[in-house]
This record gives structure tokens, C-alpha cells and sequence, in this order.
């Protein structure tokens, strides 16, 4: 049905959609939490807002799920390589990620305020780490990490924990960790009334504009301040899965070329500042759930600048270049990208099927009255 080279293609856009779709909405949940000890400032307070995401946050992890399992399948090489050498930040992530099920499971299980008060700030814990590793980890991508493969194609990373804490990829980490807190409070706006509602829109507005700054800092340090990689001979978009049949070149700017050679590409960083300069406006003038759509459509737009920036690198190589992964030399095979696809085809519907009716069904506000009455059914 598909020859090999379109197959790629679309497992490239499809890593890339899946990926923006945790973002977008595992993102809201995370920037709820990280907001949990400043927006929310009574104990009633802060079980209105745990419980705007209680519903949903378990689904949404399901998009992390769906976003790792294509990596593994679709492409090997890229899962090895990026589980393996970041194997120390994925256990921050993981660890981090875990306090949330224990926040909102036991937090409201004792009167106590010092244990509540200690759940609220693991709750943060686990909103603000994740969002910062998951940006941390886009800068080092594209600064390329430092990895190689021998000639049995064995894998060895050479960089540690700390190196991944460069200043570029800290910039991304602030990157990430705005637009979801932005994201977030955009989501409590929609979600909650009174004094927690008027909260949330200021930080809206002030997380959208600090994201438009560092998103803007962000392209120009691309531009200007690291190299971007580039193929410059050998490879095959249709021919076996080898990254050992190409030559790469480093120089300045490169990962600003494909702007030139696939013009199109350019929606992708003007959604991201187009969108977060619409929801700034859209926020102050009280239209939330549009407000909340264009959230999602700068964080789509700002994942995206990176996926199309790159392509076709999926994973570039700083200790040897010419042996970085891209789409085209990464992949599994024709065979099992066909039949992935098909099994996508039936069950991605499904998915945002199934989270439209979840959305649905817990649509409107979350009060202190409704928390106060079913104080023994809430989280």
C-alpha cells in the first residue's frame, strides 16, 4: 500500500503528533500541580484544584504510553539510544511522575495539615520536574548527544547526568515548564470559579508572554548559538535501516535550512507564537475555552519547530556525526511499519474518541461548595 520512504514519513509525523498530544493534554496536567502550592492558598482551595484534574490526569498519561511504545517499535536504533543515555534523567522523570498518584490518592486521607501540605508540594514536585526534563531533553537533541555505535552496532554513551544540564537545554526545560504552566492555568480557568479563577487568568496571561520571550530566545540561540547537523552524502530514504551509510556535516544555523528547503515548515514556530499571542488575548477577553484550544495550538506549534527543525535527524550524534539516527536509516521494517499502521488506523480513533466523551462528561466547573459536600468522595 505504502512504498518504504512514505511509511517513514508518516511514522515521523505520527511520533511527532502523539508526542505533541501528551504535551498537550498530560501538559495541562502538570502545570496544575506545579501551580498547586501558589494558585491555591486553603486547604479547600487546593482540593478544587486537584480535583479539576482528577478525573482525566490518568488518561492523559496514556499519550506517554502510545508516544514511548511507537518509538520502540517504529524506531529501535532512537528508543535504544535515547533510553539508554538518558537513562538517569528518564529515572527523575519516572520517580517524579510517580508522587502524582500518591498525591492524589492519599493526600486528603488525613486532617493532618502537615501531611497534606507535604503531599501538595510532592504534587509539585511532580508537575515541575517532568515538564522541565521532557524540555531538557529537546535541548540535548538538538545540540546532538554523545553517543556511538561500534562495528556489531553496539551502543555507548559517553555523556552523564550532568552534561545534560547545559545552559541551552535549561533554556528549552524553561521552555517546556512555561508553556505548560500557562497551559495549566488556562485549564483551571475553564475549570474553577472566584478567587482561584481570577488567580489562574493572571498567570495565564504572564505564562503566555514569558513563553513568547524564551520560545523567540530559544530560535535565536538555535541560530546563532549551537551547530545544527546536516547530510551531506550517502543514505537512502528507501534503502535498509543503517546509519552507517552517510556522511554529516556540523555547521551554524544548519537546523534553519530546512525553512528554506520545505517552506511549509515555517507554520510550525508561527503556530507556536501565534497561538500563545492568541491566548494571551483570548484570555483577557474571557473566552476561555477558545483560549484553552489556542494553548494547545502553540504547544503543537512549538513541539513541531523542533520535529521539522531536525528533520530528517531524529537523534544526532555529537562524538560521531556521521552515525546520528535519522527517520531514513532508524526505522524498523516495511513490514512491521505497515501493520503498526494499520492497528493505528483502528485504535487511534478509538483513543480520541474516547477522550472526547471523557471531556464531555466531566465538563464544567469545580467548586469549594461541591468539594465541601462530597468532602468524602473527592480526592
Amino acid at each position: 500500500m505504502f512504498n518504504f520512504e512514505t511509511l517513514r514519513l508518516i511514522w515521523w509525523f505520527l511520533l511527532g503528533f502523539l508526542l505533541a498530544g501528551f504535551a498537550i493534554f498530560d501538559g495541562f496536567d502538570f502545570g496544575v500541580a506545579a501551580l498547586l502550592p501558589w494558585i491555591a492558598r486553603t486547604d479547600s482551595e487546593r482540593r478544587v484544584v486537584i480535583n479539576t484534574i482528577g478525573p482525566v490526569w490518568e488518561g492523559n498519561q496514556g499519550w506517554i504510553i502510545l508516544g514511548a511504545g511507537a518509538i520502540f517499535a517504529a524506531f529501535p536504533p532512537l528508543y535504544g539510544a535515547s533510553f539508554s543515555g538518558f537513562y538517569l534523567a528518564l529515572i527523575g522523570l519516572l520517580f517524579s511522575m510517580i508522587l502524582r498518584p500518591g498525591g492524589f490518592k492519599y493526600r486528603s486521607k488525613l486532617q493532618s495539615p502537615t501531611w497534606r501540605s507535604l503531599w501538595d508540594h510532592l504534587l509539585f514536585v511532580g508537575g515541575v520536574v517532568p515538564a522541565l526534563l521532557f524540555g531538557v531533553a529537546v535541548g540535548n537533541v538538538l545540540e546532538g548527544a554523545p553517543f556511538h555505535f561500534d562495528e556489531w552496532h553496539r551502543l555507548f554513551y559517553e555523556g552523564h547526568f550532568l552534561s545534560l544540564l547545559n545552559p541551552f537545554a535549561l533554556l528549552c526545560g524553561l521552555v517546556s515548564v512555561s508553556m505548560l504552566v500557562s497551559h495549566g492555568a488556562i485549564y483551571l480557568v475553564n475549570k474553577t470559579d472566584g478567587v482561584i479563577n481570577a488567580r489562574a487568568k493572571q498567570i495565564a496571561s504572564i505564562g503566555s508572554l514569558v513563553t513568547i520571550v524564551l520560545f523567540a530566545l530559544g530560535g535565536l540561540w538555535v541560530a546563532f548559538g549551537i551547530q545544527g547537523y546536516v547530510v551531506t552524502g550517502g543514505g537512502a530514504w528507501d534503502g535498509p535501516s543503517n546509519p552507517f551509510t552517510k556522511t554529516v556535516a556540523l555547521h551554524a544555523g544548519a537546523w534553519l535550512t530546512n525553512y528554506v528547503t520545505y517552506p511549509w515548515m515555517i507554520l510550525a514556530p508561527v503556530l507556536g507564537f501565534g497561538g500563545a499571542v492568541m491566548t494571551v488575548r483570548l484570555v483577557r477577553s474571557a473566552r476561555p475555552m477558545w483560549a484553552f484550544i489556542s494553548s494547545g495550538s502553540s504547544i503543537f506549534g512549538i513541539v513541531s519547530t523542533a520535529g521539522v527543525s531536525m528533520f530528517p535527524f531524529l537523534m544526532p550524534s555529537s562524538s560521531n556525526p556521521n552515525q546520528s539516527l535519522t527517520v531514513f536509516d532508524a526505522s524498523s521494517s516495511h513490514d512491521t511499519l505497515m501493520i503498526m499502521l494499520i492497528s493505528i488506523a483502528i485504535f487511534m480513533p478509538i483513543i480520541l474518541l474516547y477522550t472526547a466523551w471523557v471531556f464531555k462528561v466531566m465538563r464544567g466547573t469545580v467548586s469549594g461548595q461541591y468539594i465541601d459536600e462530597n468532602s468524602h468522595s473527592v480526592y
